[in-house]
């Protein structure tokens, strides 16, 4: 059962073949057998799982209509609130944090009969490109042990490449769901900004953040999507577009698709990862798909732009938790500043308060001008320069990291792991949808990506795209360690 996809699972429980309750229970014993060796999970709701399990089971045998993740576990990054559950955000901060309410992603996804089975580990208020920033535990990648799942969603991408649930959410603010898709061999998705809700996801970069899905396969993607692309009235940046048959769009065929390649951009790639690129790019040809080359020189600047800005925006939003309102406070502290400065100080992790001094920096008013306004110029620039190639092109392809899987613990230099980013960030500054594929494997068996873009609002030609590419190929796979039927 645990190699079924969300869509099948889907369809044998309508039909009464399998209950949600046995879906819930197989993912709960995987959990409790694998996941102490993979740390993908902060917490579990067991007790909350199959209670709604039972419930959508009585909608069954009742004959009531059940929703389109009906009996589907579904895991939780752990910066997205679930009321009644702890939200964390991998930070000791807010280790006492219970959500009062529940993020619109959820409540969208239990409408439809989804079922929640806990919470994700990420970097702390998803702050990493590792997953080993986070204040609990280290997340290891189910493909090799030893190496990190990427970050900050690598919890959701680890509960997912080692099937310990089919479907999980992440939050993506600079490539924090496609890069650990790449890494551990699954579909990371980061739609269009404003195609899904952010009420109730903890804000790291409010102009950049987006919650998206990490699945097994494109099709489940698509799913998912169909439920949580919808305007949300409780989020300002939320697009009123209706929501969009996705499934329906995959079906077309991919004859004419013109695939720009922005090979300037790429051509410092390894090797090995060039090659891996150019086979995915010669298969999109096979399909039908033309190419073209398309200039996003501007891309080089894209990591300065996105530390300017992401820290400036992470300064404000951060600055929330004082030990006055929520999360820990100081046992230290015998006055008001005291409260501010030791909760602070004893709250955060070391990445986070050097993203905050970073942020408050640049928005000081002696540097305003020098860095964070002229930051903002490049952006639009990198928009413009994007609305340019897609003149020319419908979807550009792109790798998603400069190399797979790396060893934990091998980068100690903050610059190095800052720019590992440089293929995913632009993203998220010009709010494009793009998704992560698998693309093969190195030669020691770790996954590579390939990534799709579209221009705004064209999520379904980049899962369009996607879906094509994976269907001719055999990539998407379980990590062997993981292949096996949990007994008991």
């Amino acid at each position: 059962m645990y190699q079924l996809s969300a869509n099948a699972i889907r369809d044998l429980i309508l039909k009464g073949e399998i209950s949600a309750l046995t879906m819930v229970q197989t993912c709960l014993k995987r959990i409790a057998h694998h996941d102490k060796e993979v740390g993908a999970f902060l917490s579990l709701c067991a007790e909350r799982a199959v209670e709604k399990a039972e419930k959508v089971d009585a909608k069954r045998k009742k004959g009531e209509p059940l929703g389109k993740l009906a009996g589907v576990p579904i895991a939780i990054k752990d910066n997205i609130h679930v009321e009644g559950l702890i939200s964390t955000c991998g930070s000791r901060f807010l280790s006492n944090y219970r959500a009062p309410f529940s993020s619109t992603v959820v409540e969208l996804l239990e409408q439809e009969d989804a079922i929640i089975i806990g919470k994700t580990n990420l970097d702390e208020f998803a702050m990493g490109s590792t997953t080993e920033n986070s204040a609990y535990q280290v997340t290891k990648n189910p493909w090799d042990l030893s190496c990190t799942p990427g970050g900050s969603s690598g919890g959701s991408a680890a509960a997912v490449s080692a099937r310990l649930v089919p479907l999980a959410l992440g939050s993506d603010t600079g490539g924090s769901i496609r890069q650990p898709a790449a890494l551990t061999g699954v579909v990371g998705f980061k739609p269009t900004y404003g195609r899904v809700s952010r009420f109730g996801l903890v804000a790291y970069g409010s102009s950049l953040d987006q919650i998206g899905p990490l699945a097994a396969s494109v099709a489940d993607t698509a799913l998912i999507m169909e439920i949580i692309g919808r305007h949300c009235s409780r989020d300002a940046t939320s697009i009123t577009a209706p929501s969009e048959n996705y499934g329906k769009q995959l079906l077309q065929g991919l004859q004419g698709v013109t695939i720009g390649l922005p090979t300037s951009f790429i051509q410092d790639l390894s090797k090995e990862a060039k090659a891996n690129f150019m086979q995915a790019v010669d298969l999109l040809k096979s399909l039908g798909c033309t190419t073209v080359e398309i200039d996003l020189s501007l891309l080089k600047q894209s990591i300065a732009v996105y530390y300017i800005l992401a820290t400036a925006e992470a300064s404000t939003n951060l600055a929330r938790f004082d030990g006055i309102r929520y999360g820990i406070r100081s046992e230290r502290a015998k006055t008001l500043d005291e409260v501010y400065e030791f909760s602070k100080q004893e709250g955060f992790g070391p990445e986070v308060k050097s993203r905050i001094l970073l942020g408050t920096y640049v928005l000081s008013a002696g540097f305003q001008e020098a860095y964070y306004r002229k930051a903002q110029k490049v952006r639009t620039l990198i928009m413009k320069q994007f609305a340019s190639a897609f003149a020319n092109c419908q979807i550009i392809a792109m790798p998603v990291s400069p190399f797979p899987a790396f060893p934990i613990g091998s980068f100690q230099d903050p610059l190095q792991m800052y720019l590992q980013d440089i293929y995913t960030i632009a993203a998220n500054l010009a709010g494009l949808p793009a998704i992560s594929v698998p693309s093969g494997f190195s030669q020691d068996q770790k996954p590579y990506g390939l990534q799709l873009l579209g221009p705004q609002m064209h999520d379904g030609a980049v899962l369009h795209t996607a879906y094509h590419y994976e269907q001719a190929t055999t990539f998407s796979q379980i990590p062997p360690r993981f292949n096996n039927e949990v007994l008991g």
